[in-house]
């Protein structure tokens, strides 16, 4: 999986990469202009030290591109591809200080994407093809275009991007609106007609008033494995059902047999923790 030029993520990844480098470099880099003498050129590679999902090169040849565009970059493998601890992912030569310049943000936002695309990567093994996982809002404030991206890089797919892509009617529009029904019929009335209307759901007396309201879609919230599979039955392919809310790694293979359509899992981008990488340098 790879980014092209002409794709829209590029803009997206400019901007991170123009963020980073303004918090990072924004007065310059004092020990590296003290200590290497301007023109050493040196070479480095970015390897991992556990086994993961490989996300994000792109940004690391966006980074140093800022930098400065003389340092070359070699990808050894792909976004999508499954590496193991050892393995190289990149060689970077060019001036020593340009390398020093961007290797904290270029490993910054790696270690995030590898993350993430890892984290799924597991969740949709699990799945075995049998329920479609899916990434939620919890996204990094700043950084939710990589964030998505690196869930597909998981083999993964993506919710809702922001507030205006989707109808998605929770407890608090429910209470605001007065009722299930009133809170459908507003949505109903007020959405484009391309948009799916979906409500969340606590338990099985709501699942079967939202049907009846005419959602085309349920978000069944935090219930049980029973509760769930006899949520199923009563909708009976009356709405897409998606289940979220305590969906821990090993609870995956149960959803996927109980006949749901999908899982949104919050932990894919909240919980995600940086894996293991180092830029190693040599003169």
């Amino acid at each position: 999986m790879s980014v092209s030029t002409a794709d829209p993520l590029v803009t997206e990844f400019q901007k991170i990469v123009a963020r980073a480098l303004e918090e990072d470099l924004h007065a310059g880099d004092v020990t590296a202009s003290g200590t290497v003498p301007a023109g050493t050129q040196g070479r480095a590679r970015i390897e991992t030290r556990e086994d993961i999902v490989v996300c994000g090169l792109s940004l690391v040849s966006q980074v140093f591109a800022t930098i400065d565009p003389a340092v070359r970059c070699t990808f050894l493998v792909e976004d999508g591809a499954h590496v193991a601890a050892g393995d190289n992912l990149a060689i970077l030569e060019g001036e020593a200080r340009s390398l020093l310049a961007g290797e904290r943000t270029a490993l910054n936002l790696l270690q995030r994407a590898c993350a993430v695309a890892s984290k799924t990567s597991a969740y949709v093994s699990q799945a075995a093809g049998r329920l479609r996982i899916t990434d939620t809002r919890k996204t990094m404030p700043g950084l939710r275009a990589l964030d998505r991206y690196a869930v597909r890089c998981g083999g993964g797919h993506n919710h809702r991007n922001d507030l205006g892509a989707g109808v998605l009617i929770k407890e608090n529009h429910i209470r605001w609106a007065g009722s299930l029904e009133a809170a459908i019929k507003g949505a109903r009335d007020y959405a484009p007609h391309t948009l799916r209307i979906c409500c969340e759901v606590e338990n099985l007396d709501e699942v079967a008033r939202a049907v009846e309201a005419g959602a085309d879609a349920l978000l069944l919230d935090n219930m049980g494995d029973d509760e769930v599979r006899a949520a199923v039955a009563l909708v009976d392919e009356r709405a897409f059902i998606e289940v979220s809310g305590g969906i821990t790694l090993d609870r995956v293979a149960r959803l996927a047999a109980s006949g749901a359509d999908a899982v949104s899992v919050g932990a894919l981008t909240h919980s995600a923790t940086a894996v293991d990488l180092s830029m190693l340098m040599e003169r």
